[in-house]
């Protein structure tokens, strides 16, 4: 359970969720990130230390640049650990309105 509670933890910063959500497009740099975040990147440094640290993102010199990358597998557990929790049928309600 601590587990899960740390995940959550480190999921609960918005720019974290904004870099998961612009690497699922592709791979990128700490300089391209901190563009399309708008922050510094040293801040976006630190959120992929966090990130990777927790083993959601790879990285990968090309070159001169540090490329990051999403660890598909790593997030497809999260989300599967998410479906344990949420019991709820909640998923079922939204099939339904998906339907009609």
């Amino acid at each position: 359970m601590k587990e899960a509670a740390e995940l959550f933890k480190l999921l609960s910063v918005d720019k974290r969720i904004e870099i998961i959500e612009h690497l699922k497009k592709g791979d990128m740099h700490v300089n391209a990130l901190s563009e399309k975040l708008g922050i510094s990147q040293s801040a976006v440094s630190q959120h992929l230390r966090v990130l990777k640290a927790a083993g959601l993102v790879k990285d990968e010199r090309k070159g001169y640049w540090v490329h990051y990358s999403l660890n598909r597998e790593a997030l497809e557990r999260c989300r599967q650990r998410l479906n344990r929790i949420c019991t709820c049928g909640c998923l079922r309600g939204i099939k339904g309105k998906k339907e009609q």
